[in-house]
């Protein structure tokens, strides 16, 4: 695989229902000022135009950054923006067909929701998989039973690329989640939600190297 995974350490995923009457663009560049290292856009309530909308002005600000842009389960929207990937899950266009219509550069990553899952996901396709809920969340109503860090810590060996976690993870736990072998945790509220959403990243970006030391 030639494709160079960025840093997942800090993985924004955004809502705009969860920014307190913020503006998007707003929100996630607080949050990139604060550690933020990769941003996927994820907004179930915005029509396909909305979303355009909201990734072009996205893509505009965190480009120059040098941070990527990933569009959720919308291939069509992902390469109408030139956005950097896509995230897709079980239900959602195959990987391989979103490396088909996307490209050999492009990033593409795979919600992983249980060792059922495992099978799907094929290293020469895709880049890094998204592990979870770990713990019980709010943030997706559809979100399948919470696993746990003691079965993240089982299928951690399972998965052969970089591991990003999500679900109910905030900075009291993110320690504990990096510990239990994840490469980064992804993150709804715990900075759209946040009353400073730089020092939410960035007390994340603290919890994330506390992690990765336990491990040493």
């Amino acid at each position: 695989m030639s494709r160079r995974v960025p840093d997942l350490s800090v993985y924004l995923v955004t809502d705009r229902l969860l920014a307190r009457g913020r503006e998007l663009v707003d929100v996630v560049l607080a949050a990139v000022r604060g550690g933020a290292t990769v941003v996927q856009l994820r907004e179930k309530d915005a029509s396909a135009r909305e979303t355009l909308e909201l990734g072009r002005a996205l893509l505009g600000r965190l480009r120059p950054l040098g941070v990527p842009l990933i569009v959720n389960d919308r291939v069509d929207l992902a390469m109408a923006l030139g956005a950097d990937g896509v995230h897709v899950g079980q239900g959602d266009l195959p990987p391989v067909v979103a490396r088909r219509l996307l490209g050999p550069d492009a990033l593409v990553g795979l919600s992983i929701t249980g060792p059922a899952d495992l099978s799907t996901l094929d290293p020469a396709v895709v880049d890094y998989a998204g592990v979870g809920p770990i713990f019980p969340t709010g943030s997706k109503a559809d979100a399948t039973p919470a696993l746990g860090l003691e079965e993240l810590a089982r299928m951690r060996p399972r998965l052969p690329v970089p591991v990003v976690a999500i679900g109910g993870i905030n900075a009291a736990n993110a320690a504990s989640v990096i510990a239990a072998g994840a490469d980064g945790v992804s993150v709804v509220s715990a900075i759209c939600s946040a009353d400073d959403c730089e020092v939410a990243a960035s007390v994340l970006v603290r919890a994330v190297r506390q992690g990765l030391a336990s491990r040493k």
